[in-house]
């Protein structure tokens, strides 16, 4: 799902060729956006990947917001964007 979006559109992003092999992460971080879905796949919210990886919980919120409002759609829509479930 994350990577069939155009991140170099979303500004809380960035991929550098000698950080992890060029993986989109969030800026100034090593933490790669596909681990982001992952653990909201696995069940985790906002607030406990930013509590478990030491990130800017608005960096965290711009790459969800970005996703859902690019058309990406959630089995559990984050609480700020409820128009991004599978409901809609």
């Amino acid at each position: 799902m994350a990577t069939t979006l155009d991140w170099s559109q979303c500004s809380a992003v960035e991929s550098v060729s000698d950080r992890l092999s060029g993986a989109w992460v969030l800026k100034d971080t090593r933490l790669p956006v596909s681990a982001i879905f992952e653990n909201l796949e696995a069940g985790s919210d906002l607030d406990e990947i930013v509590e478990q990886f030491h990130v800017d919980p608005k960096q965290v919120k711009a790459v969800l917001e970005f996703a859902c409002f690019s058309g990406v759609l959630f089995p559990r829509a984050p609480s700020f964007a409820p128009g991004c479930s599978r409901n809609r």
